[in-house]
């Protein structure tokens, strides 16, 4: 496999006003510039956060094929003035905890399988799953007349912004129950999930780990660096414009002029640990721009001294959230957040004739201070 014409990606070290970082100290300007430009463009913002978040216990039992595991239901309340819910559905390992957390909205998919469930809570991790539908839906339509849309009308957010707001609700009841340990709470998802997971880790610095799995287009694939047949932001915009914000659109055509690509996005995860998993073979998904986004993601994380807390992993295969895409992640979690040495590496490159897609580096890096954003 080998990409198409590579142009330049825009340098994150480039403050607005032209001058470049410097410091790791400086990164937080930059990254509060970096985030205002990309939610805005990209999402049409996000929906404001609820005066408060509170939960609901609905339904609790122990699990009959699964010892000592049980089984909690809730219902996740935000606000007062405009009150909105959606359930949660807790798998949490014997014993007292606190217990680690793994988060996810893809229960509109499917429900994790037992054979997934039983290795997150073998590993002595909670499992969190939510539909994020019940947030905002999925199929196109000019009315926004359901779901969040209702509770907050105002603004132009679109589903992937009321998806990534439904994991900070989330989050906002998990850190709440004292079974859970609030430092080590990490989000999963795949494909529309995985983009949905990417803004959320990047948007909200109580989760420790953020993992997208073959993501794409609008998630850890790569606008710029486009390899055979992988989708355009033409196509996803004709196809699913409701994901994002209206401004997204204006760059079909002209991607190059964008102010950012989606290593950007994946830098306002730093420091903080973050894992894209993909499939050689998901060509649809970029597997070769994903790359170029995790090389200059990377260096963001270099200039934070965090480039262990970055981590890449390809597989054989096509579009899927398999088990072992999910062991790989649940080994770089039990690494990142437990101490636990991966049998494997994080760093994978299945494309070694591809040469990176920048010219610029970390400053203080070999010719990072010299480079300039073409």
């Amino acid at each position: 496999m080998t990409p198409e014409a590579i142009v330049e990606l825009p340098d994150p070290f480039r403050f607005e006003d032209g001058t470049r970082v410097c410091t790791a100290a400086q990164w937080s300007r930059r990254r509060k510039e970096i985030l205002d430009l990309i939610v805005e463009i990209e999402y049409g913002g996000l929906p404001p956060v609820p005066q408060e978040t509170r939960w609901e216990e609905l339904h609790t039992c122990q699990v009959r094929h699964m010892s000592g595991v049980r089984f909690i239901s809730y219902r996740v309340v935000t606000g007062t003035d405009r009150p909105f819910s959606f359930l949660l559905n807790l798998l949490v390992p014997p014993g007292t905890g606190p217990f680690s957390v793994v988060l996810t909205g893809d229960a509109c998919w499917k429900y994790v399988t037992d054979a997934v469930a039983g290795e997150v809570l073998r590993r002595g991790h909670i499992l969190a799953q939510f539909n994020r539908v019940e947030l905002a839906h999925d199929v196109y339509s000019s009315e926004r007349a359901s779901g969040l849309y209702l509770a907050y009308p105002d603004g132009c957010y679109g589903a992937l912004s009321a998806w990534a707001w439904g994991y900070h609700r989330a989050v906002d009841a998990l850190v709440k129950m004292d079974f859970v340990d609030v430092s080590r709470i990490a989000v999963v998802g795949h494909s529309r999930g995985g983009k949905t997971t990417l803004l959320a880790g990047a948007t909200d610095e109580r989760i420790a780990l953020t993992c997208a799995n073959d993501s794409g287009a609008g998630g850890a694939g790569c606008y710029r660096c486009q390899g055979p047949q992988s989708e355009r932001l033409e196509g996803l915009i004709q196809t699913f414009p409701f994901w994002f914000g209206p401004r997204l659109r204006e760059y079909v055509g002209r991607e190059k002029d964008l102010p950012f690509d989606q290593h950007f996005l994946k830098a306002l995860v730093a420091p903080r640990a973050l894992l894209t998993t993909e499939a050689i073979g998901d060509v649809w998904a970029n597997p070769t721009g994903t790359r170029q986004t995790h090389l200059a993601a990377k260096e963001v994380y270099r200039l934070l001294g965090a480039e262990g807390r970055i981590g890449l992993w390809f597989r054989e295969g096509t579009h899927n959230h398999g088990e072992s895409d999910w062991k790989a992640f649940l080994d770089f979690m039990d690494w990142q957040l437990c101490g636990r040495e991966p049998a494997c590496g994080f760093d994978m490159n299945p494309f070694p004739e591809m040469s990176p897609a920048f010219s610029w580096s970390a400053p203080g890096m070999s010719g990072g201070d010299s480079q300039t954003h073409p």
